[in-house]
């Protein structure tokens, strides 16, 4: 066991008070000579942690799961999900809790090691991730984080010294993953079918005392769950599309109750703008296009919803009804969050009736020629509409001038709709080329400087600053479309 003094670990486990259906006690399998790769400082100060010391053996052999600071209780959770629309057990395969850290400022979070070792859960797998996977869960997270969105968050990784055969042999690591929780539809899932009614209800409470404090006291406080979630997901999935990013794997295991997006496998953002647009290898029907991402989170919150069913009435018929209300209220949500940040990048402060119509357009032109998504609304923002076809061809042009006359008719000074603009418009985003090029140097040749490099230009993403202009520009032309793969 650490000191928690030292360093600051103040663990509550309150997941480990649910019935033991709902995971297994579980120590991380210890590995041969673990070192640190990328520490996150930032983060560790807000948890309450001296990062000094977390750099030091002592916490090394935290990340590693060698060892488990006072007040831990490790344990893999169980859970269920959707996987591509077909239901399956699961669980955390290679993946401990070792605690939930309560920082100064009274938050709790998850803090989790992906990669430690085989549990009950691992289906016949090793339980250890690889090296490039992890580093881009901490660049991917992180750059989110960046971006103001929602999500889990990356506090470590440190490679085992060991190797992990996958294809070939590959360096084994571990990340260190801070969450809200790692409470999924899939928790909820695997309890209806496998816990039994009070333990059902007490996974329920819990969520709600966890994350919804404020509807315990309602009259129907499981309907309100259903719809404070659906809030966050129709946000949460809005603030995905405005930045043109693409989850990849959105099975019902990897959507979290919290409202922050998990799991960031074959994970990827858009260059060219393209409903269609799909990275992941093993999505071969397009069920999780960027463009399908919306009608999916509503997919999902319906398998949420049919978990909940048994405590909104006595009368089944009137609660599949009382949910069937929710969640037809999700697209109108989602619809008005994406619509807001959509007016948000144009700098359109106040609301007109033919906005949807102006996005639209402007959407249906860059799609034509193909244009950069980010690069776009970049252009915009900075006013320099050159070097791309999109700005050279008439629609365009006609485009432009109903967008400027939209413009003049609100009060705002031409500096400050530029000013929401650039809150509004990332400069950069993890370019696929870019991150693919810092997990070539680190994990190929130990260089980690182009990692750090890039992560420091994309935690300050709306900050237009003379050294982020290398990291806009798109990569070179190839006969092969990009392809990502779940992380392993």
């Amino acid at each position: 066991m650490t000191n928690k003094k030292n360093i600051g670990w103040n663990f509550d486990n309150t997941y480990s008070q649910l019935p033991e259906a709902y995971f297994t006690k579980q120590n991380p399998t210890p590995v041969r000579s673990p070192q640190l790769r990328i520490f996150n400082e930032p983060l560790a100060k807000s948890l309450g942690l001296e990062a000094q010391t977390l750099q030091s053996q002592e916490g090394i052999e935290v990340f590693s799961g060698n060892n488990i600071p006072d007040g831990g209780f490790p344990l893999a959770q169980a859970y269920a999900g959707h996987q591509f629309g077909h239901f399956t057990m699961l669980g955390d395969g290679r993946a401990v809790l070792i605690g939930e850290q309560n920082t100064p400022t009274g938050e709790r979070f998850d803090i989790q090691l992906k990669g430690a070792g085989a549990t009950p859960y691992s289906r016949g797998g090793d339980g250890r991730a690889t090296l490039g996977p992890m580093l881009r869960e901490y660049i991917i997270s992180e750059a989110m984080h960046a971006l103001g969105i929602p999500t889990t968050r990356s506090l470590a990784v440190v490679t085992t010294g060991e190797e992990v055969m996958r294809e070939t042999a590959l360096p084994g690591a571990i990340l260190t993953r801070v969450a809200a929780s790692h409470l999924r539809v899939g928790t909820f899932e695997y309890s209806i079918r496998w816990g039994t009614d009070e333990e059902h209800q007490q996974l329920a409470d819990y969520a709600i005392k966890r994350h919804y404090p404020a509807v315990e006291a309602d009259e129907n406080k499981y309907l309100s769950l259903l719809r404070e979630v659906s809030k966050r997901q129709a946000a949460l999935i809005a603030k995905w599309q405005l930045v043109g990013f693409i989850h990849g794997v959105m099975n019902t295991d990897n959507m979290t109750i919290s409202g922050e997006t998990i799991d960031y496998g074959p994970c990827a953002f858009m260059d060219e703008y393209d409903p269609e647009t799909v990275f992941s290898s093993i999505d071969r029907q397009g069920r999780y296009a960027y463009g399908n991402q919306p009608g999916i989170g509503r997919w999902n919150l319906t398998r949420f919803a049919e978990t909940l069913v048994p405590f909104m009435h006595e009368d089944q018929d009137q609660a599949v009804e009382l949910a069937k209300n929710v969640l037809s209220e999700y697209a109108d949500l989602y619809q008005q969050y994406w619509l807001d940040g959509m007016r948000a990048k144009l700098g359109l402060v106040n609301e007109e009736r033919q906005d949807e119509s102006l996005i639209k357009v402007l959407l249906q032109v860059m799609k034509k020629y193909n244009a950069d998504y980010t690069n776009t609304f970049r252009a915009l923002t900075i006013d320099q509409l050159e070097g791309m076809t999109l700005f050279a061809s008439q629609e365009f042009k006609q485009w432009h001038e109903q967008w400027k006359d939209r413009l003049s008719r609100q009060q705002e000074s031409k500096e400050q709709v530029q000013e929401l603009m650039r809150k509004n418009n990332p400069s950069v985003i993890p370019r696929n080329h870019r991150v693919e090029e810092a997990l070539e140097a680190a994990v190929e040749h130990g260089d980690y400087s182009v990692l750090k490099k890039l992560l420091d230009v994309l935690s300050k993403p709306y900050a237009y600053s003379p050294d982020q202009k290398e990291y806009c520009k798109l990569p070179a032309p190839s006969d092969r479309p990009y392809q990502t793969f779940c992380g392993t």
